[in-house]
């Protein structure tokens, strides 16, 4: 397990490392990336979307990052240590970090922005759970001190999933936690361009001349945050086809996520070339909102797993099975907590049992709202099936669509549906995130601490914390073992299955990393 993975990283003594390279050399060109979607929220502490996070780590840094094999690896830290009886670590950040705007980075700005963060994010939570407090000792130096001793913080602090835990000015990080910051000041490798940045059509980032990276290799979003082009423009391109031949004549260098029944035409393409960049699978959901009827009972929840045929979903969204396979593992079928523990019975529809329990739960045919959009095509078209899937177990649902900046608004609306709300949506997720009960933000279950559909369950809750606790990695498997039985049964959310999402590049471009979001440092262009 992740834990017990680094636990010799824990000691009395400082860990010491690698002292930062010299600033990089300049780089003399433009990398253009048709991304999945367009960039709304510019906060990635206010949002968990991939497209934010992907934002958010091109212009800010974390005290931590995960390595490729999502083990945490000091970022922004120099060294750290803990004390004896495991309740305080002491951090000391590494020379040469500054904002964009020239001021140095401080303690101060740490420890607002990582108080803002456990506010917000489903592993941040956790951690603020067991935190007592934090004090900064100097500029440089902060003490972390816990009401109880928790192995997971150095991967707490690089989490790349969810909320991420990015360093902000201590200005930005002092606002409300529930309101978008829209400053992008940041300590890291690019700056973003907003003057240039165009709604629906373009975002730039630039290098940032003053950035001094770590000296170790690059190995997912850990390591050293070489920059090797001038400037990243993502080209805003919603329509598959117009991306796919963009791509082909090279008016764009990597298309992020090419549509899966378009990947024939492209990996056949002169001088391109279709790769996966991540080592676990994405995982599709069907999120029901708990706060309002039907699905604020259990059994209506349970109904969607009975109504619901994995393939159907996924051979809408990603074409050939080469690309997908059924799940209905929480934590990701290949992944270290991959049970399935709970979900037999529902291994294959039973339109029958749906109606039964939705007769339970009291559902009499209302109107259900489905938000969605076509902007992420295989989302759109799961959201059809979704609908079509239901409504034969009797479910009256209505299709509503959006851009995806506006569903992603909505998602955070409370409201019943009929007044801006919702009952229903379908995502996906990287493995990076879901893979963990620490990081899966679709299994809080903590209420108003939870992730938009807000399910509510101490059980699982406190099944949850006993994962955190256990001492051994045989300890925290049955641990996990239960948790998953509990969720079976409550259903935060129906999983869908899972599938591998590739990426096409032109055959000049190199360097793109296995990490759980894309992005374009160590990226050249020749």
């Amino acid at each position: 397990m992740i834990a017990s993975r680094f636990a010799a990283m824990i000691g009395t003594a400082a860990l010491l490392l690698a002292a930062p390279a010299l600033a990089q050399p300049a780089p003399k060109n433009v990398l253009r990336v048709a991304p999945h979607a367009d960039l709304k929220t510019l906060d990635p502490v206010a949002a968990s979307i991939v497209i934010t996070r992907m934002h958010g780590l091109m212009i800010y840094e974390t005290l931590f990052a995960w390595d490729a094999s999502l083990q945490p690896k000091p970022q922004m830290v120099e060294s750290f240590s803990t004390a004896p009886d495991g309740l305080s670590w002491t951090f000391t950040l590494r020379p040469g970090l500054k904002f964009h705007d020239g001021q140095p980075v401080t303690t101060r700005d740490v420890i607002a922005s990582l108080s803002r963060w456990m506010k917000r994010d489903t592993i941040g939570g956790k951690l603020g759970e067991y935190t007592e407090g934090m004090e900064a000792k100097d500029d440089k130096t902060f003490v972390l001190k816990l009401k109880k001793p928790m192995a997971l913080v150095p991967f707490a602090l690089g989490s790349a999933v969810g909320q991420i835990p990015v360093i902000m000015r201590e200005a930005d990080a002092a606002t409300d936690p529930m309101k978008p910051v829209t400053e992008t000041i940041g300590s890291g490798p690019f700056k973003f361009n907003r003057a240039e940045w165009r709604s629906g059509a373009k975002v730039v980032y630039d290098r940032n001349p003053d950035y001094v990276p770590r000296s170790e290799p690059a190995d997912g979003l850990a390591g050293g945050r070489v920059v090797k082009v001038d400037r990243v423009e993502w080209v805003i391109m919603p329509d598959a086809a117009t991306a796919a031949a963009a791509l082909q004549t090279g008016e764009i260098d990597i298309w992020e996520q090419p549509s899966q029944d378009l990947i024939p035409v492209v990996s056949g393409a002169k001088d391109v070339k279709v790769e996966r960049y991540s080592n676990l699978a994405n995982q599709v959901m069907l999120r029901p909102n708990s706060l309002h009827p039907p699905f604020d009972n259990p059994k209506a929840r349970l109904a969607l797993a009975y109504a619901t045929d994995q393939a159907e979903f996924l051979a809408g969204g990603f074409g050939d099975e080469e690309w997908w396979k059924r799940c209905n593992a929480y934590f990701i079928c290949g992944g270290p907590n991959g049970t399935q523990a709970g979900t037999e019975g529902y291994a294959k529809p039973d339109l029958d049992k749906a109606k039964q329990l939705l007769a339970e739960a009291g559902y009499k045919g209302e109107k259900l709202v489905l938000t969605t959009s076509n902007d992420i095509a295989a989302i759109g078209r799961m959201a059809e099936v979704a609908a079509s899937q239901l409504k034969k177990a009797g479910v009256n649902v209505e299709v509503q669509f959006s851009d995806w900046g506006t569903v992603t608004t909505r998602q955070q609306n409370k409201s019943p549906p009929d007044q801006g709300g919702w009952n229903l949506f379908v995502t996906y997720a990287s493995g990076a995130t879901m893979q963990s009960p620490m990081t899966n933000i679709g299994t809080n279950m903590g209420c108003e601490k939870a992730w938009a559909g807000w399910p509510c369950d101490a059980e699982a809750e406190k099944l949850r914390g006993a994962v955190v606790d256990a001492p051994d990695d045989t300890a925290r498997k049955a641990a996990v073992e239960a948790l998953h039985k509990r969720l079976a049964e409550m259903q935060p959310y129906r999983v869908l299955g899972q599938f591998d999402q590739p990426y096409a590049r032109r055959g000049n471009v190199s360097g793109v990393l296995a990490a759980p979001v894309m992005l374009f440092w160590n990226v050249q262009k020749n």
